[in-house]
């Protein structure tokens, strides 16, 4: 494993500084091999406190910079953090056990994206507008407490820490304790561009410790996390009593509607290749896969297929397809659910109970299908977070719809069909932020956020940046 400066320190009004007395250390572990990779300082309020204060002593000069400014200080940063790929993406491997040309390319590589997309959006973004005599100003909200999580670390800080920027906002930033290698390799990155003193500060620490600080702190105007909604719900109430903004990005269980006029094949096994992506540990991944009632089969031995052809295995190998889930938590967790799915009664195609044969350690599951889910069933409704997928049969489009729907999550959802009227007609149906069609490219540009309990607000490019801004009428302005 790499070497790692600065773990035993938080990046503070534009220093690497000592922890408070009451710190302590937290082992982090290769969720490949279970061993511990390094330790890293855990903060107390005192901490939080500390680099909250450096953020709103910024404020006022950093708000004021031009847009010229602004963007002048992102384009270093990503100059900056394409310069460091390789290290981020070395630090995610061991950290959380994504397949090395993966972690370069998907996860090293989503927060490059997120650079980019926001300069794009801000050489385009009207900060004034004119409506008659009045002038409408969007102007930094204040101090951003950004808490962030393990699953996809630099996708989600750097959706949230480049608009932050764009707007004119500082910023306390809270990563995951149990991946938080690549969030002090983004600090370096941040402290290389020159970021002013105070604008982005970082302290690792847990959620009592740290992140309820954050989000409940009155000198915080802002709090931007992403994570679990149990956790979700925690944060908002945490933030009442102050009536600070709270933009959330919760869990999803997302529908995978494959329509009847669809091509099986393709269908099938490009969703079980989504659903399995990055070892199944995303919120938007299409976990429940619905399929006419008379091609159930079919769809069975196509998804068995090709989950049986990935490779799971050591993250340093390049033959591997699915590295480990995070830890010993989501594990222990992931073997409860694929349990409740067969005391269910759903029909267990391939994967099942266990690590794959010749791993002894490492949090390694075995890609898992289910045919046969029906609604009412514990992996129908609950979110697994592992590479399980549920094949739901349905009766009709409007049945298909109305499965989709049942669900307290609205993060995203997916439409595949031979006929793009059709496809776009059904998605219109479907209760969610986003719904792709027909698997298309990534889109950067597109807000991403959801409905229900999978939160409220909306991230990426100029979606992001009006999460950060506040809105001012000047009436008379002539």
């Amino acid at each position: 494993m790499a070497a790692y400066a600065n773990l035993d320190r938080f990046y503070i009004n534009g220093e690497w500084v000592k922890p408070s007395e009451g710190a302590s250390l937290l082992d982090v572990i290769d969720p490949a091999t279970e061993e511990s990779v390094a330790q890293v300082a855990i903060g107390t309020r005192e901490d939080a406190e500390k680099a909250i204060f450096a953020a709103r002593a910024a404020f006022a000069g950093f708000s004021a910079a031009s847009v010229g400014d602004r963007l002048a200080l992102l384009r270093r940063i990503r100059d900056v953090y394409k310069s460091r790929m390789t290290d981020i993406a070395a630090a995610i491997t061991t950290e959380m056990g994504a397949p090395e040309a993966f972690a370069l390319s998907d996860q090293a590589g989503s927060g490059l994206g997120h650079l980019e997309a926001t300069v794009t959006a801000l050489e385009n973004f009207e900060f004034e507008e004119k409506r008659g005599s009045t002038l409408i100003v969007h102007e930094a909200i204040g101090v951003a407490g950004l808490i962030t999580p393990w699953n996809w670390p630099m996708n989600q800080i750097a959706s949230k820490v480049a608009p932050a920027i764009a707007a004119g906002c500082t910023m306390v930033l809270k990563p995951s304790e149990i991946a938080p290698l690549s969030g002090i390799v983004f600090a370096e990155i941040m402290h290389e561009a020159g970021v002013p003193a105070g604008v982005f500060n970082l302290v690792n620490g847990d959620g009592p410790g740290v992140g309820q600080v954050l989000s409940s702190h009155p000198e915080i105007d802002i709090v931007s996390f992403t994570g679990s909604t149990r956790a979700g719900v925690l944060v908002a109430k945490s933030a009442a009593d102050t009536v600070k903004r709270v933009a959330q990005e919760l869990g999803g269980k997302s529908p995978n509607i494959i329509l009847d006029d669809a091509d099986l094949e393709a269908a099938v096994s490009a969703g079980v290749t989504g659903c399995f992506g990055n070892s199944g540990q995303s919120c938007d991944a299409p976990t429940r896969m619905l399929v006419p009632r008379g091609r159930h089969d079919e769809a069975l031995a196509i998804a068995k297929r090709t989950a049986e052809a990935m490779v799971t295995g050591d993250p340093h190998d390049p033959a591997t397809t699915l590295g480990p889930v995070i830890s010993q938590v989501q594990y222990d967790k992931i073997q409860g659910l694929i349990a409740s799915g067969i005391q269910d009664g759903a029909r267990l195609v391939t994967g099942g109970h266990d690590r794959p044969e010749g791993l002894t350690r490492g949090y390694f599951i075995k890609p898992t299908v289910f045919g046969g889910v029906t609604p009412e069933m514990r992996i129908a409704r609950e979110e697994i977070f592992g590479p399980v997928l549920s094949i739901m049969p349905y009766d009709s489009e409007e049945d298909a719809v109305r499965i989709a729907n049942d669900t307290v999550y609205g993060l995203a959802a997916y439409v595949q069909s031979g006929n793009l009227d059709r496809a776009r007609a059904v998605a219109r149906q479907l209760r969610a932020g986003q719904v792709s069609i027909n698997y298309p490219d990534w889109d950067l540009f597109a807000p991403f956020g959801g409905y229900k309990q999978s939160g409220n607000g909306r991230e990426y490019a100029d979606w992001g940046l009006r999460d950060y801004l506040e809105t001012k009428a000047l009436i008379g302005h002539g």
